[in-house]
């Protein structure tokens, strides 16, 4: 198909930005981008499928997450959000920026050493970093803290444990992400070594810290008017 066919292959990623903003099922974006690219890399409908069915088995792990759910919703039963929350008084955590900016730290450095498990949405965002932040934006707004602004630092929370982990990760040398790098870098003759592509992932990630150190900033501004 030469050039013209593999720039058309890119129009997949159409597909998700439109579901994005259309505000549609995120799976449902996700599988219709996944059946639409191959079909416009040239391939027919049953290959498409085929494709989708063989990446879909061989990343089974990815379902193990779900086993953990359980575990989480019985500590959050057993006041795993309470203890989270008198933990934000014991600490003195004054601020949601100020949770926000101490588990970006954490969250971005232990994914810089490889300890990418070292946080996560279920594991650490939703029963533990998201109630501090709204405990500490209840005592920043005497109490007066609202349902949507509890919903902004929920997702706050979410985002922080995203960015941190993505920019941090790229760091570590032995990251499939490196790996996956160097190997298409290669395929189209420019030899670089995987030093090299951590190296220079050092200074996205002090970006994405600087930019989100002002978000935090904007968001207790925000909170205090």
């Amino acid at each position: 198909m030469g050039d013209h066919g593999s720039w058309i292959t890119l129009l997949g990623l159409g597909v998700i930005v439109a579901g994005v903003a259309a505000r549609l099922n995120i799976l449902l974006v996700v599988t219709a981008s996944a059946l639409v690219t191959p079909l416009l890399a040239g391939r027919t409908p049953y290959e498409a499928v085929a494709m989708l069915g063989r990446y879909a088995t061989s990343s089974r792990y990815i379902s193990v997450m779900w086993t953990i759910l359980p575990l989480i919703g019985l500590l959050e039963w057993a006041g795993l959000s309470a203890a989270a929350r008198g933990l934000v008084s014991r600490l003195s955590l004054k601020t949601p920026g100020h949770v926000l900016r101490g588990y970006f730290l954490m969250r971005q450095i232990a994914a810089a050493l490889g300890l990418t498990s070292l946080g996560g949405q279920v594991q650490m965002v939703r029963p533990l970093i998201a109630p501090m932040a709204e405990e500490a934006g209840r005592a920043m707004t005497n109490g007066t803290l609202t349902k949507e602004e509890g919903e902004m630092l929920r997702a706050a929370a979410a985002a922080t444990d995203n960015v941190a982990g993505f920019f941090g990760e790229d760091i570590f040398l032995a990251v499939a992400s490196i790996l996956l790098m160097q190997a298409v870098l290669e395929a189209n003759g420019v030899q670089v070594s995987p030093w090299q592509l951590s190296f220079w992932a050092i200074p996205s990630a002090l970006m994405a810290l600087t930019v989100s150190w002002i978000c935090f900033r904007r968001l207790d501004r925000r909170l205090r008017r």
